[in-house]
């Protein structure tokens, strides 16, 4: 994290609070403002080159969609078993993909990834054994997302698996409030103010857009994975694995 700026984006008033977006300010704080503020975000990072180990196959595909910064991407090229793996770092964000590019260049692993700014539907996938969706499919329109899973679903080998991670709704209302509460306390716990929590609240109010545990667990098999697992829980985060 040692060429990410610190995270002040929200750290003063402002007079017109707008939608959230992945663009350079957020690209450059980026490594600092997730960390702090979503629960286990480091610890995926070590988990998920280990899971893909499991399911990624010789001379198959990878696809890390909705990238951002490809930490994932690069873990996983750096602890890779197998030969003739392509990485594909897909994100719709400039701002994040040439910082990815930068990162690419810089590593002797690069070669194995692929950096694009792309939107994710536009985005064939085929021969993948495993693809990751951390945190994208909630900043999806949620009349798309079942089409979205569905596209996944058709370009993953059998065996192959999906790795989703999202922030969930609860919908035991007490609970929800609870979960909230801890998050933002998660926040205050790592220097974030009470201004920085409730302008990127309302910031990101319209734009990111959770899903119950049932509804994802549900979407996912109804695409037709045969295996959903839930694999991780930190708060109101989680991950699923669902494999084919």
């Amino acid at each position: 994290m040692k060429n990410s700026q610190k995270d002040h984006i929200y750290a003063d008033k402002l007079e017109n609070i707008v939608d959230f977006v992945f663009d350079d300010k957020v690209a450059n704080v980026f490594e600092d403002m997730i960390t702090r503020s979503v629960p286990g975000y480091s610890t995926l990072n070590k988990i998920i080159p280990i899971i893909a180990n499991k399911f990624l196959k010789p001379n198959s595909n990878c696809y890390d969609l909705g990238c951002s910064l490809a930490d994932v991407s690069l873990y996983i090229a750096k602890n890779i078993k197998h030969k003739g793996v392509k990485i594909y770092a897909i994100d719709n964000s400039p701002s994040m993909i040439q910082k990815v590019e930068k990162k690419i260049a810089s590593l002797d692993c690069g070669s194995a990834i692929h950096a694009e700014c792309s939107d994710i539907f536009d985005v064939e996938i085929k021969n993948a054994s495993f693809v990751i969706l951390n945190y994208t499919l909630q900043f999806i329109d949620p009349d798309r997302r079942k089409e979205l899973i569905s596209n996944i679903f058709s370009g993953i080998n059998t065996g192959g698996a999906l790795f989703l991670s999202e922030k969930i709704a609860h919908q035991n209302k007490e609970e929800g409030q609870i979960m909230q509460e801890l998050h933002e306390n998660y926040k205050r716990a790592n220097a974030y103010s009470e201004l920085e929590i409730s302008q990127k609240r309302d910031a990101l109010e319209n734009v990111l857009i959770r899903d119950t545990h049932s509804l994802h667990l549900s979407r996912l098999r109804n695409a037709g994975f045969s295996n959903v697992y839930l694999l991780f829980k930190y708060l109101n985060f989680v991950s699923y694995l669902a494999v084919k």
